[in-house]
């Protein structure tokens, strides 16, 4: 038996969110990736003295990381929980809510 493709109208179900927020995410983790690497570096360019070029790229690297592996986190979450306010409301406009 087989199936219908799947066309545009078609307003099948998906647990990807939409792509605006899906660019939001992205975007804000790239943003707190530059932040994250503009204080280890401003963190290691005050505490050194002469030749410190590897130990600032080193800061600057581990800064980076360490805040967009954090917001990557915090956006991965703040998408679970659309999803299911998302489900949650449907429900509700269905009739199927919890009472």
């Amino acid at each position: 038996m087989e199936t219908a493709p799947a066309t545009d109208s078609d307003p099948s179900l998906s647990a990807l969110p939409s792509v605006g927020v899906r660019v939001a995410a992205f975007a804000a983790i790239c943003l707190s990736g530059l932040a994250g690497a503009m204080i280890g570096y401003s963190l290691i360019a005050l505490q050194c003295e002469g030749d410190c070029g590897v130990a600032k790229g080193l800061g600057l690297l581990i800064g980076a990381l360490t805040a967009a592996v954090g917001m990557a986190v915090v956006a991965v979450l703040v998408m679970r929980a659309l999803g299911e306010w998302h489900e949650v409301t449907d429900r509700e406009q269905a009739g199927h809510a919890p009472r």
